[in-house]
């Protein structure tokens, strides 16, 4: 028995996706860039996949950038808005400032940093409340007329608190009325309606293999009228916006996961929100010493992020996997080193505490037995690190 409850990290892909896939992994294999038989073929089958994507996602066809993953959109969306609105003559001043959340994914966090380092604009760190959320006041005194970009993302890919953009936007456009304001939306997809997070943005990130679609392939969405520079320079695909061959039979996967996540959100988020709350209370009541972070009605209803103290999380995660749990530290780098997690520094803990949580995160695609062999088998791990 294995309990996969890494869902934040990357879901199953969704056999209506494998599907629409197929074809264009055998026969169908032009280049949709080129003026032949089999490139129209592959051009016509972009063309009906961003139809629906854009359809479902609320926006126009025309807004739609296909990139590959969530990573090269966050980039795209803020080096390509800074640079676009450095240089724009529209703007009657050049930008000296940006703004993130400190608990952004790292693909916006070390990508404004990157760009603060490079350019020599300030860049400025909205801390989050203590239970994740962001901090409104703290948002406003940084939304000063100077700022070119404000990014805020959707959902927390680590704790699952869902930030309020709308009132995120309101004082955005109050302080910084020049600034792009650009979304990480990738965790929102499987559980909020898209297209009231792509109204009140001017960017927005998704990416496929977060609700049931291939890896390596994503997209971001420019609003009309948004200003944005391309960061990676070639052929001049999506519009100019964003070259390099397109990758067809992720996208005609793409677009396949996206309706059929959409079709059943309400329903797949009513029964995963039982499983996550089933799940969480059992282990608060049957593990001593066991903190939750965040407050579970400001969440999405696949995230439960526990602390367990006295315990290091990624020795967890080892011992979870080889008892067939499937889990997420949320705190190791690419080095494999443990370090503690950002996003519980941000939100006022210590070290030693930002260091002992461990994200479980639930999809459509799981099981009452999941959760079940869950609930017999962290406890035991638990027990086993403290002894």
């Amino acid at each position: 028995m294995r309990a996969y409850l890494d869902h934040a990290a990357t879901t199953p892909m969704r056999p209506e996706a494998v599907e629409a896939m197929l074809p264009y992994l055998r026969g169908e294999f032009g280049n949709p860039s080129g003026g032949h038989t089999e490139s129209r073929r592959a051009r016509m089958a972009v063309d009906e996949a961003r139809e629906q994507i854009a359809e479902l996602l609320g926006v126009d066809l025309g807004e739609l950038v296909f990139t590959s993953g969530g990573t090269e959109a966050d980039n795209l969306a803020v080096v390509g808005a800074w640079e676009a609105g450095s240089a724009s003559s529209a703007n009657p001043a050049t930008p000296q400032a940006l703004v993130c959340t400190a608990m952004e994914h790292h693909a916006v966090l070390n990508t404004c940093t990157a760009l603060a380092r490079r350019t020599g604009a300030q860049l400025r760190v909205v801390p989050p409340d203590k239970d994740g959320i962001i901090d409104l006041g703290a948002l406003a005194a940084a939304c000063t007329d100077d700022v070119g970009l404000v990014s805020v993302m959707a959902v927390n890919n680590e704790i699952g608190t869902v930030q309020p953009l709308d009132a995120v936007a309101s004082v955005v456009r109050s302080g910084s009325p020049h600034a792009v304001m650009h979304t990480d939306a990738v965790q929102a997809v499987p559980w909020l309606a898209m297209e009231q997070v792509t109204a009140v943005v001017d960017l927005t990130t998704v990416s496929a293999h977060k609700f049931g679609g291939p890896k390596g392939v994503g997209a971001l969405v420019v609003r009309s009228g948004t200003p944005l520079d391309p960061v990676i320079h070639g052929g001049g695909q999506e519009r100019e916006r964003r070259s390099g061959t397109l990758n067809v039979a992720g996208i005609v996967a793409m677009a396949a996961a996206l309706a059929t996540t959409v079709s059943e959100r309400d329903r797949a988020g009513s029964r995963v929100r039982v499983l996550r709350d089933r799940l969480g209370d059992g282990l608060v009541r049957s593990v001593d010493g066991v903190s939750e972070t965040g407050l579970r009605h400001e969440k999405v209803p696949g995230h439960l992020h526990l602390r367990f103290a006295g315990v290091e999380s990624e020795a967890l995660v080892i011992l979870l996997d080889e008892a067939g749990v499937a889990v997420s530290a949320g705190a190791a780098c690419s080095s494999g080193a443990v370090e503690a997690s950002h996003v519980l520094l941000s939100m006022g803990m210590g070290r030693h505490e930002a260091a002992s949580g461990i994200r479980f995160s639930l999809g459509s695609s799981t099981t009452d037995e999941e959760i079940d062999h869950a609930l017999a088998v962290v406890p035991d791990a638990v027990a086993q690190l403290r002894d």
